[in-house]
Parts: structure tokens; sequence; C-alpha cells
């Protein structure tokens, strides 16, 4: 598929969004139509048996098995397959997500740690240029965004398109979830922000807030301020 070079990511990942992989509703083929609502997303969920079932499936295949241990938290075959195998952390699958990008997009805070305590790499890129902090921004899991932060995620991180992790929660926030707010409000307090970098459509993520977003209040956080007090 061929773009214009102006064309807008963002509307892109507002109309293809449900195309991105996030955990287990990565899978999910629902029409266009069902996927409007982004924020209501049902995630199925399997007994103890599916698991060990899709685990003993995966058992000779190592790669993908430690990249579906951490989108489907599954902490101790997750230790178990890096103890086997140290270098499995920086594998990657055919759109260069790494088990930490899958465990970021997915939420889980115990995987990230794990994987980042045996090596991960801060801020692997994918093929398009996601880090794994995009990944995180991208579906408002501001824990993982915090530990990612805190481990030496790059917050200014743009992807091919431009896009930012700032960018990317601007983009996709809701008045119904408070983890939207909360992934702003995380992004903004941050020293280092760059708040004016632009996308390759041309828009801050200020911009991308005030059209698309119910909190663009927020960035009242990083505008710059007019001193009022008189000068003696």
């Amino acid at each position: 598929m061929e773009f214009p070079e102006d064309f807008n990511q963002l509307e892109l990942l507002n109309s293809h969004g449900h195309l991105i992989p996030r955990g287990a509703s990565s899978l999910w083929t629902g029409s266009k139509d069902e996927d409007d609502d982004e924020d209501i997303t049902e995630e199925v969920e399997h007994d103890e048996e599916w698991y060990l079932e899709k685990e003993e499936r995966l058992k000779d295949k190592p790669k993908e098995f430690i990249l579906w241990a951490a989108e489907n938290n599954r902490l101790s075959t997750l230790q178990r397959l890096l103890a086997a195998d140290s270098s499995l952390v920086h594998c990657y699958d055919e759109d260069g997500y790494t088990p930490l990008h899958r465990a970021a997009y997915s939420g889980h805070v115990d995987i990230v740690a794990a994987l980042l305590a045996a090596g991960s790499r801060s801020n692997p890129r994918t093929v398009d240029g996601w880090t794994p902090l995009h990944s995180a921004c991208r579906w408002s899991h501001v824990a993982v965004a915090s530990l990612l932060l805190q481990r030496g995620a790059e917050l200014n991180a743009q992807t091919n398109g431009g896009l930012t992790p700032l960018h990317l929660a601007a983009s996709h926030t809701s008045s119904s979830k408070t983890d939207s707010a909360h992934t702003l409000e995380l992004l903004l307090c941050q020293r280092h922000l760059k708040p004016g970098l632009r996308s390759s459509s041309g828009e801050t993520a200020g911009e991308v807030a005030r059209r698309s977003g119910p909190h663009h209040f927020l960035f009242e956080m990083v505008e710059d301020c007019v001193n009022v007090i008189p000068m003696s």
C-alpha cells in the first residue's frame, strides 16, 4: 500500500489501529465498524489447561514461545526459557516486536521488569520504528511506561513517521479511561520532554490532543509561562 508523503499517520492509526498488536486482542478479526470504539477491548479469557496446551505446542520453538509468553503474562514460563537461553531476551518477530514490546503493549509490568532484569535493551525498534515505550503509551499502560522510563526508555523517540510516545498518548485518550490521562500526565511531567516535536504530517502532540482527545488541557503543563511579577 502506498501513501502520499504528507499522509497523516495518526489518522491511519485511527482507521487501522486494530491491526497493531495489542495483547490477546491482536488476533481479533472483527470488522472496522465493530472496532470503532478502541477503548472497549475485550480480551479472551482462557483457563490454565488452554495455556498449558499452547505451551506444549510451542516448546520446540523457543523464539516464538518467549514472544507468546511475554504477551500472555506467563512469568514462570518466560523465566524458565531465559534460564535455558538468555539470548532469547533479544529475539523478535517478523515486524521487529521483541518480548519487551509484547509485554509493553499488553500491559504486563512483571514481565517487563523480568525482561529488563534479564538484559533486554530499553529501546529496541520495530520495522516501523516503534519502541516499547511507544507501545505502552499507545495502549495507556501507565505503569509499564513509568517503569520503562525509569530504566532508560527514550522519552522523545520518534517512529519512522515522526510519532513520539506523547503523540500516541495524546491521540488515543478517553474521558472514561483514567489511565489515558495518567499516561499523558506521566509524559508531560518529564523534565526532558520535547513537546514541540512534529510528526511527518507536521503536528505536535498538543495539536493532536486538541483535535482528538478530552485531555488537551493537560498540555498547559508544558506551555511557556508569562512572568507577571513586576521587575524591581
